[in-house]
C-alpha cells in the first residue's frame, strides 16, 4: 500500500493484477501502471507547456523504485531549467539508434566507397587494408564515441607488430574517414586530428633500386635466364621499358593497346592521379606485346592471375620473381624499375619535365600541366625508343661506348 512518504517496494512487488489496467501511485507525479498480465510499468507524469504529458520510465522489477525515483527526479531539474523531459528521452534514443548504425566500419565503408570514383582500385585495395589494421579496435564502435586515446590504442597495437609507417598512415585513413563523417554529418570531432605529432612519419627511405649502368645490365641478363611462368617473364621483360607502377602493369588489358601506333593508353580510374596516362611503345616493347599476345591475347588482362583469368597477376608475383634471380628486397624491387628509369634518363641527359610526364607525376601548376601534355609527345616516343635501345646494350655490356651516341639522341649534347 502507498504511505504518505508514497509507495513502498512491498507494495509493488506485492500488487496483484486485476481484469482491467491499474495505478498505484507514488509522489510527484511518478506512479505504477498493473496490467491484468501482470506485467508493471513506472510512468511519470508532468505538466509542460500548459500540457500534461506522460512518460515511460522501464518495467519493474528491472527499474526498482529507487531508480524511478532518480529518473523523476532528473525529469523534474529538466523541467525546472525550461525543457521537456521527454522530448529529450525520444532526443536521446534518436541519437542511440543513429549512433549504433553509424559504426567506424559503417562509416568507412561509405567513405570508402565516395572515393572509388576519385582513386586507383590499388589505392583503394591499400586504404582498405590500413583500415582493416583497426577495426578489431574501433570497427564495432559508435563513430561519436570514438576518442583521441581510443584511436591511439589502436594504432600503438600496430606499432607493437613492428609496422610504425603502417601505423602512421592508417592514422591519416581515419583521419579521412572521420573528415567523411564529420562533412555528411555523421560526426562533431575528428579525433585522429589530435594524434599528428604522436603518431610521426618515420625517416623517409628510397625503394630500393638498381641505377648503375653496370648492375642494370646484370639485372637484365638475369631477367633473360628466369625460367618461371611466361606470363611473369614478360612483365618483367616489360617493366624496365615502360616503367609504370607495378599496379598499373599488373592491371594492363589488352583492349588499352594499340601495337599499330605503339600505343598504351591508361586508363584514368587505373592511375594514381586519376588521369589518363599514354606510354609510347618502343620496338621492343611491342615485341615483348606482340609474344605475349599468342598466350593471353584471348582474354581481358595482359597478365592474369594462374588462379583465375578473372583477376590480374598478384602484386607480389615481381618480387618474388625478382627474389628468385637473387635480388633481395633492399636491392631491387618491382617499383624500382621507375626510380631505375628516372636515374639512368637524366644521367643520360633527357629534359626533365620529359621524364616526369613519362613518370606520370602531376604538375601542381595547372598552365604547365596542359603545355606539358600538349607538347611533349613527340619528345617522350623519341626519349623511349632510346631507353629501350640504351637497355639493350646494357644488357650486351656495351653501353659506355655509346653513351655520347643517345646523349646527342636526346638533343642535348650538339654534333660538332
Amino acid at each position: 500500500m502507498p504511505t504518505k512518504q508514497g509507495l513502498t517496494d512491498t507494495a509493488v512487488r506485492q500488487a496483484r493484477p486485476q481484469p482491467r489496467p491499474f495505478n498505484l501511485y507514488d509522489t510527484l507525479g511518478l506512479y505504477l501502471t498493473v496490467a491484468p498480465t501482470g506485467a508493471k510499468w513506472w510512468r511519470l507524469k508532468y505538466r509542460f507547456g500548459g500540457k500534461e504529458h506522460r512518460m515511460g520510465l522501464g518495467p519493474y522489477p528491472e527499474v526498482s523504485i529507487k531508480e524511478a525515483r532518480i529518473q523523476r527526479d532528473d525529469a523534474r531539474t529538466l523541467l525546472r531549467a525550461g525543457r521537456d523531459p521527454g522530448h529529450e528521452r525520444r532526443a536521446a534514443r534518436h541519437l542511440a539508434q543513429i549512433s549504433a548504425g553509424n559504426t567506424f566500419e559503417a562509416v568507412a565503408n561509405l567513405w570508402l566507397e565516395e572515393q572509388r570514383v576519385r582513386l586507383s582500385e590499388a589505392t583503394l585495395v591499400k586504404n582498405r587494408w590500413l583500415l582493416q589494421q583497426v577495426m578489431p579496435d574501433l570497427g564495432s564502435r559508435p563513430i561519436t564515441e570514438i576518442k583521441a586515446p581510443d584511436v591511439l590504442a589502436a594504432l600503438n597495437r600496430v606499432k607493437a607488430r613492428g609496422r610504425h609507417d603502417t601505423a602512421r598512415r592508417a592514422r591519416q585513413c581515419i583521419g579521412q574517414v572521420f573528415g567523411f563523417a564529420i562533412e555528411s554529418h555523421r560526426a562533431e570531432h575528428n579525433p585522429a586530428a589530435e594524434l599528428r605529432r604522436t603518431v610521426q612519419a618515420p625517416r623517409p627511405r628510397s625503394r630500393p633500386a638498381i641505377i648503375t649502368p653496370k648492375e642494370i645490365g646484370h639485372l637484365l641478363r638475369a631477367i633473360r635466364t628466369y625460367n618461371g611462368q611466361p606470363t611473369t617473364l614478360a612483365a618483367l621483360q616489360l617493366a624496365p621499358l615502360v616503367f609504370v607502377r607495378p599496379g598499373e602493369l599488373r592491371h594492363a588489358e589488352w583492349s588499352e593497346f594499340d601495337l599499330g601506333a605503339a600505343e598504351w593508353r591508361i586508363p584514368a580510374q587505373k592511375m594514381k592521379m586519376r588521369e589518363e596516362h599514354t606510354v609510347p611503345l618502343s620496338r621492343q616493347a611491342v615485341s615483348v606485346l606482340r609474344q605475349l599476345h599468342q598466350i593471353t591475347g584471348h582474354g581481358r588482362y595482359c597478365f592474369p592471375s594462374l588462379r583465375s583469368p578473372l583477376r590480374p597477376m598478384s602484386e607480389n608475383t615481381l618480387n618474388a620473381a625478382l627474389r628468385g634471380l637473387g635480388f633481395d628486397k633492399d636491392t631491387m624491387t618491382a617499383h624500382g624499375f621507375r626510380a631505375m628509369a628516372a636515374t639512368r634518363l637524366n644521367e643520360l641527359g633527357w629534359p626533365p619535365d620529359v621524364i616526369e610526364r613519362q613518370l606520370a607525376h602531376t604538375e601542381r601548376n595547372k598552365v604547365r600541366a596542359a603545355y606539358n601534355r600538349a607538347q611533349y609527345m613527340a619528345q617522350r616516343r623519341k626519349m623511349m625508343q632510346a631507353w629501350a635501345d640504351d637497355l639493350d646494350r646494357l644488357a650486351t655490356g656495351n653501353a659506355k661506348q655509346e653513351m655520347l651516341r643517345t646523349r646527342r639522341a636526346s638533343g642535348t649534347i650538339q654534333r660538332g
